[in-house]
């Protein structure tokens, strides 16, 4: 009876990397017949970027250029757009992937292409991507000010047409970027009309849509994570503490 276990327990230990193999095999065949039949049959989907299983067995998560995700079953015949909850955990699986994709180095942030408003001691420092002709980022705006001992860095974002770059471009021309762009985003006055390099304006932009910054106000925090849309300041300011 011994010698038959000894023989078994060595056939299943010569098994396991066998079938741990096969596993991943299977894994890797079924994200390539994925890519394949998605980008047959959905000619106007975007670029795949990654492919993963989920916790669901026969689901697998599809990133989409522009870090959207969809899923899709393992050979790519059926895929669908929605939110993946754990139920046992209540854990929105979608919005945990998404924030992963969504960070960012504060370092690749280039801040010689913003302009730096310090209030107080300066010592919180976050990243803004703003739009001028942006409502809620007036109202933003308004709790930024009851904000203290901040650093911010104000990346002019123009995405909502012609006079937000024109904008823009007056503001970064501005003697006086912050004021200029305070006058305008708090008392209505218009920036005044000036001329200069705004390349980084452009810069701006081409990073926004490299990092998938699909609306404004989006905030940027020192750990690389961010906060799309103009939030309540109690949440502000959980963020600005937990990004620390």
């Amino acid at each position: 009876m011994k010698l038959t276990a000894l023989k078994a327990a060595r056939a299943i230990a010569l098994a396991l990397p066998i079938a741990a193999t096969l596993f991943a095999s299977a894994t890797h065949a079924g994200e390539a017949e994925i890519r394949k039949n998605l980008k047959a049959r959905l000619a106007d989907m975007p670029p795949i970027m990654a492919v993963a299983k989920t916790p669901v067995p026969g689901i697998f998560e599809v990133v989409l250029e522009g870090n959207h995700v969809v899923y899709s079953d393992s050979n790519g015949d059926h895929f669908f757009e929605g939110t993946l909850i754990n139920t046992k955990t209540k854990a929105n699986l979608t919005q945990e992937k998404a924030d992963k994709l969504n960070v960012i180095k504060f370092s690749d942030l280039d801040l010689k292409d913003s302009f730096t408003v310090v209030k107080g001691t300066g010592a919180q420092k976050f990243a803004l991507f703003t739009d001028p002709n942006c409502g809620f980022c007036k109202r933003f705006e308004g709790d930024l000010m009851k904000l203290d001992n901040v650093t911010i860095h104000v990346f002019l974002y123009p995405i909502l047409g012609q006079d937000s770059i024109t904008k823009s471009n007056n503001i970064w021309c501005a003697k006086d970027k912050a004021k200029s762009y305070y006058d305008w985003m708090h008392n209505g006055t218009v920036p005044p009309a000036a001329t200069c390099d705004t390349a980084a304006v452009e810069r701006n932009v081409a990073f926004g849509k490299k990092y998938a910054i699909s609306g404004t106000p989006t905030t940027f925090f020192v750990d690389g994570s961010r906060l799309p849309g103009a939030y309540p300041l109690e949440e502000l300011k959980k963020r600005l503490v937990a990004a620390k």
